[in-house]
């Protein structure tokens, strides 16, 4: 018996359209019907966002902090930061794996009516010290004046606190956003483990607007599948709770 030895099974945006369709009991006829697939696959995959953490939606990035500067613009793709910290010195790398020069500490992060609540947000102009904790406020804020941060640019701008005084490096893993479908021909920006649950979703989709009496059965299918690949998609960790001190006789 052979194998096929490979693993690069992938689903470009047509093809799941065509399989969607499908399990409809449909075949994509025209361009209309490849346009409103493709916005209700943006819709759900938009959905998948509010429908708790997966691991592979979690990328890692870093930002060097301007002298003097608290607030930062964070990109369109970034939903919410999980986990951060700060270089000790601004010769530190922002690369994960560190360097001999870089010793990451935790840096905490804090509500919008905790920062709010901070007296004195900024002492000198040129930094004050090391931030110690942060702060991610969405929509338009006002910043040096105007209103040069937050939407449409940005959807979070970034608030740092003791205000930094050298270019120390803010470290993070934050929530992607998943990639538009964007053209016919482009390959899905999803794992393997979730293809299943990709296509029974936009036939769930597609048959709101195309065959109303399949829908039952198939949101049906397309919970029980999305339920399997995130029950899988997580951290495999020894867990481990410790109680408070005070409470240990």
């Amino acid at each position: 018996m052979a194998y096929s030895n490979t693993y690069n099974f992938k689903l470009n945006v047509e093809e799941a359209i065509e399989e969607a369709f499908e399990r409809c009991g449909l075949q994509v006829l025209g361009g209309g019907d490849l346009k409103t697939a493709r916005r209700s696959l943006n819709i759900m995959l938009s959905e998948w966002s509010n429908r708790g953490l997966n691991l592979w939606t979690i990328d890692y990035n870093f930002l060097t902090m301007v002298p003097g500067q608290n607030y930062y613009g964070i990109p369109v793709d970034v939903l919410d930061i999980l986990d951060a910290t700060v270089t000790t010195t601004a010769q530190g790398t922002g690369n994960l794996e560190g360097d001999s020069q870089t010793t990451d500490v935790t840096i905490t992060k804090i509500s919008q009516t905790d920062y709010m609540n901070l007296s004195r947000k900024e002492q000198n102009s040129a930094g004050d010290a090391r931030p110690t904790q942060f702060c991610m406020i969405p929509g338009q804020v006002i910043t040096n004046g105007s209103s040069n941060s937050g939407r449409p640019q940005f959807d979070m701008t970034l608030f740092l606190y003791p205000s930094p005084n050298i270019a120390y490096k803010f470290k993070y893993f934050y929530i992607r956003r998943v990639q538009d479908a964007g053209v016919y021909t482009n390959d899905l920006d999803v794992p393997f483990n979730f293809i299943p649950c990709l296509t029974a979703g936009l036939a769930y989709y597609i048959a709101i607007k195309r065959a109303p009496a399949m829908v039952p059965m198939l949101k049906q299918i397309y919970d029980e599948e999305f339920g399997r690949a995130s029950d899988t998609d997580r951290e495999r960790v020894a867990f481990q709770v410790n109680p408070a001190q005070a409470y240990i006789p």
